[in-house]
């Protein structure tokens, strides 16, 4: 056409469509999370299902599949009855309470470094208009909250759809992968067949590693805090390993939450907490977590920092647990990309024997 540059209107072309992607993906980013979630569970199932598959009389997929929903759904069932009362009555106990213990007298012995000690009325006061607003609303808050659970289908549908969908990607997942390498041919072919196995023996590595971490650092706090007669020590343990989903800031969170939880009930002992987390972080980083991921995340600290960071502004919670995973993806997809490339420039100056 006269008077438009081609080269020009191709890269118009590209940003439009390139935009047009983005505004995809962030109208439908809550199906994104639900799938990302199931991908996750699947990973976690995997094992089990391979184990059974591989180890089994009949090696079908399906009766494998069948035997590890009815085995997970039964030790949910069974530690579900005995953990998640105690759990519910110790968060139901910290969030009444808490607005009376914030509010009293032990707030005046809670010490303070020196260049902060003329600011303690000051922050007394504050931490106590903070509690008045805090048992004005907490009560209101669960009364919703527990409405919103039992009436609320975007709460139950999640819950239903996960579990579904893990079965599917856990059954079909060989089928999907081949079925994608089969539209290719060549060269695309082989650096998309690359890119998937690449992906996938991230994440295996990456997912197993945390739920192996969060495992261990459940057990680790768990007997710690009871052994230390330590309130809340099931709810705190289980915080704990909540929180080392989210790499480098989740664990300093869990021992901020835990210190601020033994001033304000006045139990003691904050030296021990700071020094047994101090000792489970230097086993729980330079010794388990190294050996776990020792094929899995390579990135840099920094690129994790503010891959978290970033995650939390752009996607809130689910940025949070997803931010490390996504940069690990992306550096799998570079690296095979730029391979493909490095083998198209090599290619010309190659001689045939």
């Amino acid at each position: 056409m006269a008077g438009i540059d081609a080269r020009a209107l191709r890269v118009a072309w590209t940003v439009f469509l390139f935009a047009l992607l983005l505004a995809v993906l962030y109208y439908i980013r809550d199906i994104l999370v639900l799938f990302a979630v199931s991908i996750f569970v699947a990973y976690i199932l995997s094992p089990l299902v391979d184990g059974i598959e591989r180890f089994g009389p009949t090696k079908r997929r399906g009766l494998a599949l069948a035997i590890v929903y009815v085995l997970v759904i039964g030790l949910l069932v069974l530690f579900g009855f005995e953990l998640i009362p105690t759990l519910a009555a110790q968060a139901m106990s910290l969030l009444t309470h808490l607005p009376q213990l914030v509010s009293g007298e032990k707030l005046n012995n809670i010490p303070l470094p020196h260049f902060l000690e003329p600011l303690r009325a000051q922050v007394i006061t504050a931490m106590t208009r903070e509690a008045k607003n805090l048992e004005s609303s907490v009560v209101p808050f669960l009364q919703r909250a527990g409405a919103q659970i039992l009436s609320g289908l975007s709460v139950i549908l999640p819950v239903i759809l996960v579990p579904i969908l893990a079965f599917f990607f856990l059954k079909d997942a060989r089928s999907i992968r081949d079925s994608v390498l089969c539209l290719l041919s060549g060269e695309y072919r082989r650096t998309a067949e690359g890119i998937i196995d690449g992906i996938h023996v991230v994440l295996r590595n990456y997912i197993r590693a945390l739920v192996l971490l969060a495992a261990a650092s459940f057990c680790a706090w768990a007997i710690f805090l009871s052994a230390m007669r330590y309130p809340y020590e099931l709810l705190l343990a289980g915080l704990a390993a909540l929180l080392e989903f989210i790499p480098v800031i989740g664990p300093a969170v869990a021992l901020v939450i835990m210190s601020i939880v033994v001033l304000v009930t006045g139990t003691g002992g904050l030296l021990w907490i700071v020094v047994f987390w101090g000792c489970f972080r230097v086993f729980q980083d330079y010794v388990l977590s190294p050996y776990l991921m020792s094929s899995g995340i390579e990135l840099h600290p920094l690129l994790v920092l503010f891959g978290v960071l970033a995650g939390e502004a752009l996607a809130g919670i689910p940025g949070l647990f997803f931010s490390v995973p996504v940069l690990a993806i992306l550096r799998v997809i570079y690296n095979h990309l730029r391979d493909a490339s490095m083998r198209r420039e090599l290619a010309p100056h190659t001689i045939e024997p």
